[in-house]
């Protein structure tokens, strides 16, 4: 299935890190574990329209990791995948 986000929206794989406490024990997969804060753009929208009707262009583009608001974008799954769906505000940084 393919998915294009509209508007302004991304859709965004989200990368699970290897969590570990302060002592370095590794915690495993059955612990309750924070919602994921970094991800890869899978695909973007076109860019939401300014007052004019001009279209504003995306800052992000397919294949870069980026940082988001933890709560910001909504998540759903797909073919036993997981994915967030949100605005590109919802957007902290991208990682190079």
């Amino acid at each position: 299935m393919n998915l294009k986000p509209l508007s302004n929206r991304v859709l965004i794989e989200p990368v699970e890190e290897e969590q570990k406490t302060k002592s370095g024990i590794v915690l495993p997969d059955t612990v309750e574990k924070e919602r994921p804060i970094k991800g890869k753009i899978i695909a973007v929208g076109p860019g939401k329209l300014n007052d004019k009707g001009e279209r504003i262009s995306m800052s992000v583009k397919v294949g870069d990791v980026v940082l988001f608001k933890k709560y910001g974008p909504d998540e759903f799954e797909l073919d036993d995948k997981k994915y967030l769906v949100g605005d590109e505000d919802d957007i902290l940084a991208v990682i190079e």
